[in-house]
């Protein structure tokens, strides 16, 4: 698989509905297919969840890269300005965390306050650049998809809304396709929506799920286990096998999404 080959996968959805749960769960499958190719995560959360989720750590964030650059280019003369553009990429590399399975990039958060449009120009320019060296990207975003265009990725193959079995939930994932489809805030080639924590219901979530007008990816079920692991902080990709949660992102991926 070429660098333009690569395929481009974003998560969204409200807070609290088990967005960053999926997204980890969905890395472990990735992980285990040997269809995905070589990996990429990005945690494009500031809260950093993916990262907790998986149980890593990174030396540094995106966001720390972005506040040396802009405390560095106050204070430096236009020669100094001319050697800090050249150690762009070396920053960027150093944000960089590569593990046995999977590389990874924490956005983290940006503490100056202000628009830093040509700074966050040049950061996305070489996350782009970078992940053309993975054959899968996968994005963990916050409920909107801003950020994924103006910081990460100005496009994503398949975005992912993750939603709860609640009109509110189902409220975000229909501002989400409006934001995609009517407003053009981050181009997208397809877009699906996974329910999550369904108990029994399946039949009214699915006529609640259709008044969105997404293509419903699948249904998660309610899973002990996954509490579990978030309750005592285990790493999601240490579920058991039979993990009725993590059966149900298996199936999602490998039907909607690695055969897409």
């Amino acid at each position: 698989m070429t660098a333009k080959d690569s395929r481009l996968l974003a998560v969204c959805g409200k807070g609290g509905v088990g967005k960053t749960a999926f997204t980890a769960m969905m890395s472990k499958v990735l992980m285990d297919s040997e269809d995905a190719g070589n990996l990429l995560l990005i945690d494009a959360d500031p809260a950093k969840g993916l990262t907790i989720a998986l149980d890593v750590e990174v030396k540094r964030t995106m966001g720390e890269v972005r506040e040396e650059i802009i405390e560095a280019s106050r204070r430096a003369t236009q020669e100094e300005k001319q050697q800090l553009s050249e150690m762009i990429d070396y920053m960027v590399l150093e944000a960089l965390t590569e593990y046995e399975r999977f590389g990874l990039l924490a956005m983290g958060r940006s503490e100056s306050k202000g628009c830093f449009c040509p700074v966050n120009t040049i950061l996305r320019g070489m996350i782009e650049e970078l992940s053309g060296n993975f054959d899968t990207i996968l994005i963990d975003g916050e409920a909107g998809v801003e950020q994924i265009n103006r910081q990460v990725m100005r496009r994503v193959d398949t975005l992912i809304i993750v939603s709860d079995a609640t009109s509110r939930g189902l409220q975000t994932a229909s501002l989400v396709k409006q934001m995609v489809e009517d407003e053009g805030v981050i181009q997208c080639g397809r877009l699906g929506l996974v329910l999550n924590r369904v108990q029994g219901n399946e039949e009214l979530v699915e006529e609640a799920a259709a008044k969105v007008g997404v293509e419903v990816f699948g249904y998660i079920p309610q899973d002990e286990a996954i509490a579990y692991h978030d309750l005592v902080g285990k790493p999601l990709t240490e579920l058991p096998p039979d993990s009725p949660g993590l059966l149900a992102v298996r199936e999602i991926v490998e039907r909607k999404i690695l055969l897409a």
